[in-house]
């Protein structure tokens, strides 16, 4: 059974810093590609960043650029989230995901690139 499982959720003041963990079993993910979302109460899933198999290659988002920083170890299995200068407007259930072998016409920013799902892990920026 496929688990991707997030760790390193909490609560933290403004301009704080958090890194969240993802630890994958089940499979290797060492030829995915690794993302990470959010999703706000009341708001959509959002991409976060992405990382290429290789970790030759990462993505953010407009919002997160400069304070995020995507990893991955792929010895480990495991991608990871840097989150620096955290703001109230990232409080989120943040989500480790990893690529699907259908929807790859979305690209790695869509939800529907991504066939496997962690449960979440809550961050929560107090000001």
């Amino acid at each position: 059974q496929v688990q991707l499982v997030e760790t390193g959720g909490g609560l933290v003041q403004a301009g704080g810093s958090l890194r969240l963990s993802c630890a994958a079993s089940g499979r290797t993910f060492d030829t995915s590609v690794m993302g990470w979302f959010r999703q706000a109460p009341e708001k959509e899933r959002e991409f976060v960043s992405s990382i290429s198999w290789s970790g030759g290659n990462t993505y953010y988002a407009d919002s997160v650029k400069g304070r995020f920083t995507i990893s991955r170890d792929n010895a480990k299995n495991a991608v990871f989230l840097q989150m620096n200068s955290l703001k109230p407007e990232d409080t989120a259930v943040y989500y480790c995901a990893a690529e699907g072998t259908v929807g790859k016409q979305f690209g790695a920013r869509h939800a529907s690139f991504y066939g496997y799902w962690g449960q979440g892990t809550q961050v929560t920026v107090s000001s």
